[in-house]
């Protein structure tokens, strides 16, 4: 294996230091024919010694984490971001659907040192502090991707699909929802309102990319779905 190599659905490539590496609909990785994904949305390169990873797309962005889940960046259009860790997870979504690739590096420039109380999947990131309803709604959003194993893509369940998967109604989904994206907005994760006092269309996108790259919810937290199921905190 090169220096660099990525990994999607279990095929692998290894871009050389002098390719451009594109990613989309079309390209050297060609992600899947889902018709709301960019032909070309990002690429992988090779500059000044160091790997980059661009958003080349207009509309799309796309969730970046390095393995542990403890950085996390949000890659908007036009924007690029070194690649420096051993293991990088890249999460997207087009339309319905949430794909995920990881890319590995050989040498990497940077080197995350777990600490023994480190523990992923607290309910606290930073000062926000969620219920067990509030995190169950999380997992209900997310429960494709967790119960996935490695990369791939999967379909996000719309708001009415996961409020059935609780046995709630779906206004009580829709409150706690905005309850749990307005708190992530407060501490500065990006991507949760569309604007000024507006929540996003892709919310439930957003949400279900940072909660699984930053480890906010692991496949360990599957049980609070029976175990909230129909539960009414207020």
């Amino acid at each position: 294996m090169g220096d660099l190599a990525i990994d999607f659905c279990g095929e692998w490539y290894e871009p050389s230091d002098e390719d451009i590496f594109d990613i989309g609909r079309e390209g050297d990785l060609e992600v899947d024919d889902n018709p709301y994904l960019h032909r070309r949305f990002l690429q992988i390169a090779r500059y000044d010694g160091m790997w980059w990873l661009s958003n080349v797309g207009s509309m799309l962005s796309a969730t970046i984490a390095d393995g542990s889940g403890g950085m996390q960046a949000w890659l908007a259009p036009g924007a690029r971001i070194p690649l420096v860790f051993s293991h990088t997870n890249v999460i997207f979504t087009a339309g319905p659907t949430t794909y995920e690739f990881a890319v590995h590096l050989k040498t990497p420039s940077f080197r995350h040192e777990a600490r023994d109380e480190d523990q992923a999947g607290d309910t606290t990131i930073g000062p926000v502090v969620f219920t067990d309803s509030q995190k169950a709604l999380i997992v209900a959003l997310a429960e494709p991707m967790l119960r996935r194993d490695g990369t791939g893509f999967s379909a996000i369940p719309s708001s009415a699909e996961a409020a059935k998967r609780l046995g709630w109604a779906l206004t009580r989904f829709n409150r706690k929802l905005d309850n749990v994206c307005d708190k992530l907005d407060r501490v500065g994760v990006v991507g949760l309102r569309g604007g000024v006092g507006k929540l996003a269309t892709n919310r439930r996108a957003r949400l279900v990319e940072h909660a699984v790259t930053s480890h906010l919810v692991t496949p360990a937290d599957l049980h609070l779905l029976e175990k909230m199921s129909g539960v009414d905190e207020g």
